[in-house]
């Protein structure tokens, strides 16, 4: 295993992301300072030993899980090791975990670009969040929470999204009702697996919808902002397809729910990202938020934040709107960013790609 200070060029910067495999926001992290102009040295983290990020990172490393009471140890005893003086969280669990540790984190000279921790804590819980957006006069769909079977009786509306109130990163536990006894059905199941989750109303086409990007510095000053617009009529895209019987017509021939992986149409679309500009600005997010939408009417109604980096983030970077490094070229290297510096438009689409990996010869963090 090769020594970050020792083999590290004089130019390149030390940086750690973490979460490096399995598809998630830490990959994407990892491809974006990748395509950097900025030179970066990866030491580069996750639990998994066939993690393909770690075949992409200068220094691979095992990390334990992030509820592990080590965990935290770990991670500062590497950032120690390779000088690191960016650290990337790649996955919720994660977040959690240096939200908790961030005055450690701090006080170990890393610089860490993630929200504060009320932002994170309303975001990461959907009730809490639609509440609170509600009540600020944003437009979000209905949402009733389910608690108990009777509480499906208070779901006034179909179709209904039913998914978990907490987590549920890449639409998991998510299912669709078109009806009444559907949502019957699929309610009283869903109960019984997870417990209490929220009903959200089915809202808009599969054309409608986006994912948006909210840049703010560390103090809070709005950077840039960035949409996708989510083609999630193919397999990759798509976690649940099929065909509309509402006898509602407004809603397309289709309903779908994305999977996590994005792709589309990327660019300013100043209609959608306007309203997310003030809802970032509202909740006094620090680094990246990521708003997922519909635009209905003229009108953007949100239904979950992610408080983090995004799954589009490499999608972005290509684009030249690389989140990662325009933070660390402020926080960390002291250059002021452009505010809404210009970026390319375009869409992009996604497939799959494969490596061959040998495990059993990465260093464990200690």
């Amino acid at each position: 295993m090769q020594n970050g200070k020792e083999n590290l060029g004089v130019d390149k910067i030390p940086v750690m992301v973490t979460g490096v495999g399995g598809g998630g926001h830490g990959e994407q992290i990892l491809k974006a300072l990748r395509m950097a102009e900025t030179p970066y040295f990866i030491v580069g983290g996750d639990m998994n030993e066939y993690s393909m990020g770690l075949a992409h990172v200068d220094v691979p490393y095992i990390l334990p899980p992030a509820n592990a009471p080590t965990y935290i140890d770990a991670i500062l005893s590497v950032c120690r090791r390779h000088g690191v003086r960016a650290l990337f969280h790649g996955s919720e669990p994660e977040l959690k975990a240096m939200s908790a540790a961030r005055d450690r984190i701090a006080a170990a000279g890393i610089f860490l670009p993630i929200n504060p921790r009320p932002v994170i804590d309303l975001c990461m819980d959907k009730l809490k969040l639609i509440n609170w957006l509600g009540a600020r006069g944003f437009d979000v769909p209905k949402t009733v929470y389910v608690e108990t079977e009777a509480d499906l009786g208070k779901v006034d509306f179909c179709p209904a999204v039913l998914k978990p109130t907490l987590g549920g990163g890449g639409s998991a536990n998510v299912l669709l009702a078109q009806d009444e006894q559907e949502l019957l059905f699929l309610g009283r199941s869903l109960l019984g697996n997870i417990g209490p989750y929220i009903a959200q109303e089915y809202m808009g086409t599969v054309e409608s919808e986006y994912t948006v990007g909210v840049m703010s510095d560390m103090d809070g000053r709005l950077i840039n902002s960035i949409a996708v617009r989510r083609m999630i009529m193919s397999g990759l895209s798509n976690r649940i397809k099929v065909r509309n019987r509402t006898g509602k017509a407004e809603l397309g021939a289709f309903l779908a729910i994305s999977s996590g992986v994005s792709q589309g149409d990327v660019g300013r679309f100043p209609e959608v990202t306007g309203p997310c500009e003030a809802i970032s600005q509202a909740l006094e997010a620090t680094g990246a938020i990521n708003v997922q939408c519909r635009f209905v009417n003229g009108r953007v109604y949100v239904f979950e934040i992610n408080p983090r980096f995004s799954g589009t983030t490499s999608l972005r970077a290509m684009m030249g709107y690389n989140e990662p490094d325009c933070l660390i070229r402020k926080h960390v290297l002291g250059e002021e960013p452009v505010v809404r510096f210009p970026y390319r438009c375009g869409r992009i689409v996604r497939g799959l790609s494969e490596i061959v990996i040998s495990g059993g010869e990465i260093a464990h963090a200690e």
